[in-house]
């Protein structure tokens, strides 16, 4: 009835070693594209945020564009960003684009950021 099992030995490791390298990629990966993604959903509400004080304020739409500007180092937004200001319906809209390269081990993926928001429509006067 017992059957010589020596050939199956170490087939455990084998299998625990390739699940551990998988576990640590997926971590690695996370780790490079969590803080870009965070900090250009925060950069988001940022936008928002400017567009509706620059329309409460009546402010021109290019002093929205130049605080995005001002405030991009600290959201790690590339410099070569492009911001445009607009002003249609009366209401103030930004649009912001940008790629950042997040470079993984064999691999270069391109987060491309292109979000545009427009000012609360209650907000505005008219």
């Amino acid at each position: 009835m017992r059957r010589n099992r020596s050939g199956e030995r170490g087939n455990a490791t084998l299998k625990f070693l390739i699940v551990m390298v998988l576990m640590g990629a997926c971590a690695y990966a996370g780790y490079l594209y969590v803080p870009v993604a965070y900090h250009a959903n925060v950069y988001k509400d940022l936008m928002q945020h400017y567009a509706d004080v620059t329309a409460t304020q009546g402010y021109p739409p290019s002093w929205a564009a130049e605080q995005l500007i001002k405030s991009a180092p600290e959201y790690d937004i590339p410099a070569n960003a492009l911001i445009t200001p607009a002003q249609r319906d009366g209401r103030v809209e930004l649009r912001v684009q940008y790629v950042k390269a997040i470079e993984f081990p064999g691999y270069t993926y391109n987060y491309e950021f292109d979000h545009t928001v427009k000012s609360t429509a209650f907000l505005t006067f008219k």
